[in-house]
């Protein structure tokens, strides 16, 4: 065994913060140790080049984890990045290179090619280094999408690797959230789960003792560890922060932001790269309204997200605009017609 595959209780629990720490650690130890990701579904990407030379994209956090084992990113640190253009439909990015868009309905037509193109690339990173720490995504709790599962699960049992269950104590029913993962994989599934990590913990670890033993009576696993909730931490996690605590200040000027193609799990659906670019210019709190009917209120500005789905971003906060009897007799419409075509 020279793998390891960090699975969470639900996204953002940890994983990629976890595996870039493990990385860490087996470095210092003089470990030749690789971060590995098999799927990754994000817009935020790092550049790197492939062994061919070519230039390419991974997730950011694995090119993260790669500065974490001390090397420049590989292609295959992450063989497959969905960057999404909307809520239906993604590019899709394997080894770095965009190789055409996928929709919801028919992605499970190119699972077996994806995932063999993951277990080449995880193979290939198992014969040049001493310890490959994967990560997984989402949750492996997810039974309605463990059929042709190549990142979580699926991924363990086809490289028999062991696993180890992060759950997000801050959050709140970590308990529940470790036990309930584990009970809903099938049994050849729990045989790969070897214990659990507590992340984000505040207070006094002797109360939470008692529970991470009857967790341990109750499943037969251990707790390996309990991290710190530390505000410094960079969660160059999946894809997008919600929420930024560190940042929280009272500015003496506030500007009024619509975001337009919002992703569920976040305040914005900007690339993350993009929107803290923004942050600090002039010292302006930036406030982002979502508005998909009509625009929120007057605002100061307009972000809309790139890359894949540029049109969409341009078309429908136009459209908006020009419904909105609060700006289009404002000018609205022509000013964002005129920064949207540069």
């Amino acid at each position: 065994m020279n793998g390891l595959l960090v699975a969470g209780t639900h996204s953002d629990a940890g994983k990629s913060v976890l595996t870039a720490g493990i990385c860490r650690w087996l470095r210092r130890r003089g470990v030749r140790v690789a971060p590995f990701k098999a799927q990754n579904m994000s817009n935020n990407s790092a550049i790197c080049v492939d062994p061919a030379g070519r230039v390419g994209e991974i997730g950011r956090a694995q090119a993260m984890q790669a500065a974490a084992c001390g090397m420049e990113p590989d292609v295959r640190f992450n063989p497959v990045l969905l960057k999404p253009g909307s809520d239906l439909s993604s590019q899709v990015v394997v080894r770095g290179q965009a190789v055409g868009s996928v929709s919801a309905s028919n992605f499970r037509s190119l699972k077996e090619r994806l995932a063999g193109e993951a277990f080449e690339a995880l193979a290939e990173l198992r014969r040049e280094y001493e310890v490959v720490v994967c990560e997984g995504a989402g949750s492996p709790a997810e039974i309605n999408l463990r059929d042709g599962d190549f990142v979580n699960m699926g991924l363990a049992r086809a490289a028999d690797l062991p696993v180890i269950v992060v759950g997000d104590i801050d959050r709140g029913g970590v308990f529940a959230s470790l036990f309930g993962t584990l009970a809903l994989l099938s049994a050849p599934d729990q045989a790969h789960v070897a214990g659990f990590v507590i992340n984000r913990f505040r207070g006094d670890a002797s109360l939470l003792a008692p529970g991470l033993s009857m967790l341990r009576d109750l499943t037969g696993r251990p707790t390996y560890g309990v991290l710190p909730f530390d505000l410094k931490a960079v969660y160059a996690e999946l894809d997008f922060q919600a929420h930024d605590p560190a940042r929280e200040f009272r500015p003496a000027l506030r500007r009024h932001v619509h975001a337009q193609l919002l992703d569920r799990r976040s305040s914005l659906g900007e690339d993350v790269d993009d929107v803290e670019a923004r942050a600090g210019g002039d010292g302006a709190e930036e406030r982002f309204h979502r508005a998909r009917r009509g625009l929120c209120r007057p605002v100061d500005d307009m972000l809309t997200s790139g890359g894949t789905g540029v049109e969409g971003a341009i078309a429908a906060p136009r459209d908006l605009a020009a419904r909105d009897d609060r700006t289009a007799g404002a000018g609205w419409n022509r000013e964002f017609l005129r920064r949207s075509t540069h």
